[in-house]
C-alpha cells in the first residue's frame, strides 16, 4: 500500500518568476515590476524582466516536463498579463498566451492545474490602495471570472491564491516582498480579511464559469510535528501548527484556512488580538467558505514541539548543526508527515502538496551535466514520510515540486536555484539536473521505489 493509483506527481512554477516579457504584448505592471526597480531591494539588484523567458520558451519547457514523466503542471496566470489596469480593458495578447500554453500542456498528456494569484499584483489597482480598498475582494473575482470563461474549456483544475502569509506578510509585514511598506497590523489583518474574501468571491465565479471545475487554495506554513509521538507532544504539536500567535498572527495556518474550510476564524485570533482583528460582515463568512474540493498545502519545514506540561506547547532545540539547504532552510521530513496529517485532521479535505523542495548549489559540471545529491536525498526522505501519511489514512491526492526550472527567487533574485531543470539565464538553456532524471523514475513507480 502506497499513494493513491491516480496520484498527481507534477511540478509548479509562477508567471513572475519564469515568464519574463514584461512589457511584452500589452502587459501591465505589477507590483513586482515596480519593485525591482527600487535600489537594493533585490539581491544585485536582479529583475524577473527576462527571468527564464519561458513566455517565449514554453515550447521548450512543456517538452521537458514531457521527458520528465509529469502528470500535471501548476502554473500561475498573470492578473495584468491579461487584464494591465487590473480592471476594465482586456489584453487579448495575453490571454493568447495562455491559450497557447494549455493546448501545448494538454497535447503534452499533461493535466494543467492554474493558480490565479501568485503575488504578481496589478500596480494600477496597488495605487487604488489594493487590498485596504473595499473594492479589492470584487476586482479579484471579475478577473477570476474572465480567466475562468475564457480557459475553463480546457482548464478544469483552479487554485485561488497561493500563499497570501506571504504576499500580505512579507509585503505589508516584513516589507521583503513587493510592495514592501510596512502597515499596522490592523490594516494588514484588515487586507487578509479582504483576500478571503476575494477568494471565496473568486470561487463562485469560477463555479458559475466552468462546472464541474476542481477548485482549490493554496496556502502555506511550517509544519510543526512532534518530538516524541506520544499523546502530549502530539496534542502539543497540533496546537502549535493551529495556533495564533499575538506577535505574529499572518503565519498562522489556522487563520487563513479556518474562515475557508470551518466558515470561522480562531477563537485565539479574537482572543489575542482583539480589536485589531477587522469588522466582520453580516454574510462575510457565507461568501469565505465556498465549498472547495482539495486544500493544497506548500511545506518546506517545520520545528519540533513538545509539551510544555501544562496543557500547552514549547517548541524544542534543534540538535547542534542541524542540516540545512543552500536557502538556510531546516530539513525537516517530518513536515511532510505531521502537517498533511495534522490539515487532514481538522479539515477533512482531500490534501495536495502544491510546493516543496529546496535550494540547492548546482552548477554545471565539467561533464556538461548537474549533479544534485542533495536535492534527491532531500526528496526521497520527504516523500516517504508523505507516502507513510497515505499509508495511515490522510487523504493525499497529490505532489507538485517546486520548481520546474530555477527561476527568480523574489527578492533573492537568481542567487537560489529550487529547479530540477537548470537554467543558465544569459543563455536560456535549460539541463535537466540528475534529481528530474530520479523524479521520473519516482512517477513511473508511484513511489513505489522510494
Amino acid at each position: 500500500m502506497g499513494f493513491r493509483k491516480d496520484f498527481v506527481w507534477g511540478g509548479a512554477s509562477a508567471s513572475y518568476q519564469i515568464e519574463g516579457a514584461a512589457y511584452e504584448d500589452g502587459k501591465g505592471p505589477s507590483v513586482w515590476d515596480m519593485f525591482v526597480k527600487q535600489e537594493g531591494r533585490v539581491i544585485n539588484n536582479s529583475t524577473g524582466e527576462a527571468a527564464c523567458d519561458h513566455y517565449h520558451l514554453y515550447q521548450k519547457d512543456v517538452d521537458i516536463m514531457k521527458e520528465i514523466g509529469y502528470r500535471a503542471y501548476r502554473f500561475s496566470i498573470s492578473w495584468p498579463r491579461i487584464i494591465p489596469e487590473g480592471t476594465g480593458r482586456v489584453n487579448e495578447k495575453g490571454l493568447d498566451f495562455y491559450d497557447r500554453l494549455l493546448d501545448s500542456i494538454i497535447k503534452a498528456g499533461i493535466v494543467p492545474y492554474a493558480t490565479l494569484f501568485h503575488w504578481d499584483y496589478p500596480y494600477e489597482l496597488f495605487r487604488r490602495g489594493g487590498w485596504l480598498n473595499p473594492d479589492s475582494p470584487k476586482w479579484y473575482a471579475d478577473y477570476a471570472a474572465l480567466a475562468a470563461k475564457r480557459l475553463g474549456d480546457r482548464l478544469k483544475n483552479f487554485i485561488t491564491f497561493n500563499e497570501p502569509q506571504c504576499f500580505i506578510g512579507l509585503s505589508y509585514d516584513r516589507t521583503d516582498h513587493a510592495p514592501g511598506i510596512h502597515f499596522p497590523i490592523r490594516d494588514t489583518l484588515l487586507m487578509a480579511h479582504r483576500v478571503l474574501l476575494g477568494h471565496g468571491l473568486g470561487v463562485q465565479a469560477i463555479r458559475a464559469a466552468v462546472p464541474g471545475a476542481q477548485v482549490g487554495y493554496a496556502p502555506t506554513g511550517s509544519a510543526h510535528y512532534p518530538v516524541c509521538e506520544s499523546g502530549e507532544d502530539r496534542e502539543a504539536a497540533r496546537k502549535a501548527y493551529f495556533d495564533v500567535s499575538a506577535d505574529n498572527p499572518l503565519w498562522s495556518v489556522s487563520l487563513w484556512s479556518d474562515p475557508v474550510l470551518l466558515g470561522m476564524y480562531p477563537d485565539e485570533a479574537f482572543q489575542r488580538l482583539g480589536d485589531k482583528m477587522p469588522k466582520i460582515g453580516a454574510d462575510d463568512m457565507k461568501i469565505i467558505c465556498q465549498p472547495l474540493d482539495f486544500l493544497g498545502q506548500n511545506i518546506y519545514n517545520g520545528a519540533p514541539v513538545k509539551s510544555d506540561g501544562k496543557g500547552g506547547y514549547e517548541f524544542a532545540p534543534r540538535k547542534e548543526g542541524y542540516d540545512i539547504t543552500s536557502a538556510k532552510w531546516p530539513v525537516e521530513p517530518k513536515a511532510l508527515y505531521w502537517g498533511p496529517a495534522f490539515l487532514w485532521e481538522r479539515y477533512r479535505k482531500p490534501v495536495y502538496i502544491t510546493e516543496n523542495g529546496l535550494s540547492c548549489a548546482d552548477w554545471v559540471s565539467l561533464d556538461g551535466k548537474v549533479h544534485d545529491p542533495g536535492r534527491i536525498d532531500f526528496l526521497h526522505r520527504y516523500l516517504k514520510c508523505l507516502r507513510k501519511a497515505a499509508e495511515d489514512g490522510v487523504d493525499i491526492r497529490g505532489y507538485f515540486h517546486w520548481c520546474v526550472t530555477d527561476n527568480f527567487e523574489w527578492s533573492k533574485g537568481y542567487t537560489e536555484r529550487f529547479g530540477m531543470v537548470y537554467c543558465d539565464f544569459e543563455t536560456q538553456e535549460r539541463i535537466l539536473k540528475d534529481s528530474a532524471y530520479w523524479y521520473a523514475e519516482v512517477i513511473k513507480s508511484n513511489g513505489d521505489n522510494l
